[in-house]
């Protein structure tokens, strides 16, 4: 792989496991990429809620142009949330393109246009775990709420945005009387190119969604030339909210060895401490790169390489951080650093 520059690095603080711990794998239905997963303790247990790909391979990808036939949503459970993930043995959630629906779940009817959900994030509000997902429709994707069951095997949709809106992450808890949640609408209207932003906004039910302000704009991230959004919901600390978002920027000379030949976006992550009162006001934000693509499986490896992608963070009794991401649009990995090093990450800039 030719090296990328200007080089990225993970901040210090990250100590990174140096393997995936949920792959293709592991999964007992048909699966080539498993990632962008969401993951929240739940009754004691860590559990995994992640985007299947399937229906192709790397070779006749490459040979044929066979691009994948489905996406599914499935479900993993894990004592210790790093290891001996159990896998539920079907997803709650598949797309399968040759009948252009989803065929698992309950979306037909609420929302008969819908094609697909996928890159699920999971919160845990009052007891009840939460889903946001990307739903691509007809008419443009829009972002969308769930409620997930307590058996974790069916979901139900609450609520969905206007086109064009995805990566939405709520906080897990009411602030102020108010839902908040954080997401990245996608119009180039004015703008050129790709120059998406973090947008907030609030609601009193989960279901009307309103009052959105911009939160942070891609042009301040120092090492985003393209485009920024949120990644995992965020977490409650005595400092503020600790919130991590996506960063990315391009490069279109490159040529990469890759599934996709025409990929030029690098994908890391970054940190920002917002005000527990009033979340529309940030503390302090990482001036450089919290998590960035460096193990093989995430620069030389899989489909999609040099993308970072966070989808949860669990802070522990014992004051560690574990953050979960996908790797390449492949697999799923985690890092973890101790809540006040990140802290100060944030607030140092």
């Amino acid at each position: 792989m030719p090296i990328w520059t200007p080089i990225l690095k993970s901040n210090p603080c990250i100590k990174k496991h140096p393997t995936p711990i949920l792959t293709a794998e592991d999964m007992p239905y048909e699966s080539n990429l498993v990632f962008n997963a969401g993951v929240a303790k739940i009754g004691g247990k860590y559990v995994m809620v992640f985007r299947n790909d399937y229906g192709t391979s790397r070779e006749e990808f490459e040979k044929t142009g066979k691009g994948f036939t489905g996406t599914s949503v499935g479900v993993a459970v894990s004592d210790n949330g790093i290891d001996g993930w159990k896998v539920m043995p079907k997803p709650i959630i598949d797309y399968r393109r040759a009948e252009g629906r989803c065929i698992i779940g309950n979306t037909e009817e609420k929302y008969p246009e819908i094609k697909r959900l996928y890159d699920p994030r999971l919160t845990l509000i009052d007891g009840t775990a939460y889903l946001c997902m990307a739903m691509d429709t007809k008419h443009g994707v829009r972002g969308c709420i769930a409620k997930l069951s307590e058996d974790l095997n069916s979901y139900e949709i609450i609520s969905a945005s206007v086109p064009d809106n995805r990566n939405m992450v709520l906080f897990p808890e009411k602030i102020g009387g108010y839902y908040y949640r954080l997401e990245r609408p996608f119009s180039s209207y004015e703008r050129s190119g790709s120059h998406f932003d973090l947008w907030i906004s609030k609601s009193p039910d989960l279901k009307f969604w309103g009052e959105a302000q911009l939160l942070v704009g891609s042009e301040t991230v120092p090492f985003a030339n393209d485009k920024i959004g949120p990644a995992a919901p965020p977490v409650k600390t005595e400092k503020g909210w600790l919130t991590l978002f996506h960063a990315v920027d391009v490069d279109k000379t490159r040529s990469q060895s890759e599934w996709q030949k025409d990929w030029w976006k690098r994908y890391s992550a970054g940190i920002m401490l917002l005000d527990l009162e009033d979340p529309t006001k940030i503390i302090g934000i990482s001036k450089s790169p919290l998590i960035a693509p460096e193990l093989p499986h995430e620069t030389d490896q899989g489909f999609r390489q040099n993308v970072i992608f966070p989808g949860g963070m669990i802070l522990e009794e014992s004051g560690e951080v574990k953050m979960y991401y996908g790797a390449s649009d492949t697999v799923e990995c985690v890092a973890t650093a101790n809540v006040d090093d990140l802290i100060r990450v944030c607030l140092e800039g």
